[in-house]
């Protein structure tokens, strides 16, 4: 019986932008634009949840010819190849995350920051969902204060 040839092993991924490529092939048929990989690139740099048109600014630092426009299609792009996420705040500006791991939000009523909040690996140590129901997409997002404005913030400490 004859053995079947050796693969040779994959080599791990360790240059971002491969990784990016990658998952956009995974996601169908889009692939990395320059724009795409710019506006990646900003959201791996700072962490902070920024907003569009915050991206917008901080890819035009590198990349002075892209729109808006084009840069509001970036963040959808990554968002549907699951390479971001998209943040909704009730009425404030939609913001993006680069961290893809289940997580929440906490977001300061007073200064707009908005914070990473690990959740449980399971929706049922949390919550009680009702029997038979089968959630496919959870959003936490949870409001107040963050450390620094409430010690600013007498009696709300």
């Amino acid at each position: 019986m004859k053995t079947p040839p050796r693969r040779p092993a994959s080599k791990p991924v360790s240059d971002p932008a491969e990784t990016v490529s990658r998952a956009f092939s995974r996601s169908g048929n889009r692939r990395l634009t320059p724009q795409r990989k710019q506006v990646y690139e900003a959201l791996m740099a700072q962490r902070d949840h920024p907003t569009a048109q915050d991206v917008f600014f901080r890819v035009r630092e590198k990349m002075p010819s892209i729109s808006l426009a084009t840069v509001y299609n970036c963040l959808e792009a990554l968002t549907e190849s699951g390479l971001i996420k998209h943040v909704n705040l009730e009425r404030a500006p939609s913001r993006y995350c680069a961290n893809t791991i289940p997580h929440g939000h906490f977001f300061c009523d007073e200064c707009g920051t908005v914070a990473d909040v690990p959740l449980k690996e399971s929706l049922d140590e949390s919550w009680e969902v009702p029997r038979h129901t089968v959630v496919s997409h959870a959003e936490v997002t949870l409001r107040g204060l963050c450390a620094e404005c409430a010690v600013k913030t007498p009696g709300k400490a």
